[in-house]
C-alpha cells in the first residue's frame, strides 16, 4: 500500500515530557557504525594482512590463501535473501546477536588452526555470523528509521566499514609483535563482547508510519518533507527494471571491492610491485580508509540532496581510475593516489547505491530486496579474489586483473543509467 514514509527517528521523550534533542534514528546508525567496524575488520579491511601472515607461516599458494575469502563469502551470497527476510521478521537485534556470537567464536577457533581444510571451515564459519549480523541487519534498522535522510544515516554506517581500516596498523603490530594467533583470539573476544550493546541500540523496531510523520511535523529542526512512497513487495520490486539495473551496477563495482580487501596487501609488499615495507603498507589501508570514510559522509549528504543517478555514473568511472592507477603503481605516492581515488570513488558511491534501493523501494520489505541484491553480488565478490589469485600464480602479476576490474566499472557506470524510479504496481494497473 501507499504509505506517508517519512519520520523523526526519535519516538522516546526525555525529561519533563520533552521530545529528545537527537533523533533515535541517528543513534541507530552510529550502532550501525560500529558493527561494521567490528563486523568487517577481519573478513574486509584486514583479511590481505592475516592472508599475508598465513601464506608466511604455511607456505600455500596464493590462491589458496586468498581463495578462502571467495569461500567465505559463498556462505553470505548463499544466505543474503534468507538473512534479508528474517531480519524483516525477527528485527535487527536478534540478527546481531546470533551473528556476532557465531563470528566471535568462529575467530577464536580460527586462532588455533592447523590446516587448509580446518581453514576454510572456520573462515566460512565467522564469515557467516558477521554476514548474519552485520550489514543487512545494520542496513534495514537504519532504512526503517531514516527514510528522510536516508543517504546520511546509511552512510554512517557504510563509513564504520572504512573506519575498520584505521585500525589495520594496529592488528599488523599485533601480528609482528605477538603473532596472528595471538591477534586473531583477541578480535574474537572483543566481537563477543561487542554484539550485546549493538544489538540492544540497533534492534529498537522504527515506529509505524503515521506515528513517525506526527513526530517529523512536531519536531522543528527537521527540515525533511513528507515522503509519499510505496513499499514493494520482493516479487514487485523483481519485475522492475531499477532492481535489476542497480544489482548489476553494484555488483561489477563490488567485483573489485572483494579483490581489493583479499589482495591489496599483496601489490602494495610484492617485490615485482610496488614494493613497500610491511610498515609503509599498512600506513596505505587507513589512508584508504580515511579517504573513503570522509567522501562516504559526503556522498550520504550530497545523496539526499540531488539525484544519485547523476552522479553515480562519475564515481564509479574514478573507482576504475583507482584501479588502473594500482596497477602501474610504482612507488609510495602513486599508491597513496590509488588509495585517494579509491576512497573518492567507492567511498561516496557506495551509500548512494543502497539509499536508492530505499527511495525506489521502500522500507517495509528493504531486508529481503538488499538480501536478493546481495546474492549476486556476493557471488561475484566470491568469484573475483580466487579469479585473481589464480591468475597471479599464473602470470606473477596483478596488472592484467586490475585492469579487467576496471572495465567492469566503466560497464557500471553505463548500467547504472538504466535505473529510472519504478511505478507502483498499483498505479500500473489504473
Amino acid at each position: 500500500m501507499t504509505t506517508t514514509d517519512s519520520q523523526n527517528p526519535s519516538g522516546s521523550k526525555g525529561p519533563k515530557g520533552k521530545a529528545s534533542r537527537v533523533f533515535y534514528g541517528w543513534w541507530v546508525a552510529l550502532a550501525g557504525a560500529m558493527n561494521m567496524i567490528v563486523s568487517s575488520g577481519p573478513t574486509f579491511q584486514a583479511a590481505s594482512t592475516l592472508f599475508r601472515a598465513i601464506e608466511d607461516e604455511f607456505g600455500w599458494s596464493r590462491a589458496v590463501v586468498t581463495g578462502v575469502a571467495s569461500f567465505g563469502r559463498f556462505g553470505g551470497a548463499l544466505l543474503g535473501p534468507l538473512e534479508g527476510w528474517l531480519t524483516d521478521k525477527f528485527g535487527t537485534g536478534k540478527m546481531v546477536l546470533v551473528g556476532f556470537t557465531i563470528g566471535g567464536f568462529g575467530l577464536i577457533g580460527y586462532s588455533q588452526l592447523q590446516g587448509p581444510v580446518q581453514y576454510y571451515v572456520l573462515y566460512f564459519t565467522l564469515s557467516m555470523g558477521f554476514s548474519i549480523g552485520g550489514f543487512v541487519p545494520s542496513m534495514a534498522a537504519v532504512n526503517a528509521w531514516m527514510p528522510h535522510k536516508r543517504a546520511t544515516a546509511m552512510a554512517i554506517v557504510i563509513g564504520g566499514s572504512s573506519l575498520g581500516g584505521v585500525f589495520v596498523p594496529l592488528i599488523v603490530w599485533g601480528i609482528n609483535t605477538y603473532g596472528w594467533r595471538e591477534t586473531t583470539f583477541v578480535i574474537g573476544l572483543i566481537t563477543l563482547a561487542a554484539g550485546p550493546p549493538i544489538a540492544y541500540v540497533a534492534g529498537k523496531r522504527a515506529p509505524e508510519y503515521g506515528d513517525l510523520m506526527a513526530q517529523v511535523t512536531k519536531d522543528k529542526s527537521d527540515d525533511s518533507k513528507p515522503l509519499t512512497q510505496y513499499d514493494f513487495t520482493g516479487k514487485e520490486a523483481l519485475r522492475t527494471r531499477a532492481f535489476w539495473s542497480i544489482s548489476i551496477s553494484h555488483t561489477l563495482t563490488n567485483l573489485s571491492v572483494g579483490a581489493i580487501s583479499a589482495h591489496i596487501y599483496f601489490p602494495l609488499t610484492d617485490e615485482n610491485a610496488v614494493n613497500l615495507s610491511d610498515t609503509s603498507a599498512a600506513t596505505i589501508l587507513p589512508i584508504m580508509a580515511f579517504a573513503s570514510f570522509s567522501f562516504q559522509m559526503i556522498g550520504g549528504f550530497v545523496g539526499d540532496r540531488i539525484n544519485k543517478r547523476s552522479i553515480l555514473p562519475v564515481l564509479i568511472l574514478l573507482q576504475g581510475t583507482a584501479l588502473v592507477v594500482l596497477a602501474h603503481a610504482g612507488n609510495y605516492q602513486t599508491a597513496v593516489l590509488f588509495a585517494l581515488l579509491w576512497g573518492v570513488g567507492f567511498g561516496a558511491r557506495t551509500p548512494m547505491l543502497h539509499a536508492m534501493r530505499g527511495d525506489y523501494f521502500g522500507r517495509k520489505h528493504f531486508g529481503v530486496i538488499l538480501g536478493m541484491s546481495a546474492f549476486p553480488m556476493g557471488l561475484g565478490m566470491m568469484a573475483a579474489p580466487v579469479i585473481v589469485g589464480r591468475v597471479y600464480d599464473n602470470t606473477g602479476t596483478y596488472v592484467t586483473s586490475l585492469q579487467t576490474l576496471a572495465a567492469f566499472c566503466v560497464i557500471a557506470a553505463v548500467t547504472i543509467l538504466f535505473a529510472t524510479k519504478p511505478t507502483p504496481p498499483t498505479k500500473q494497473k489504473r
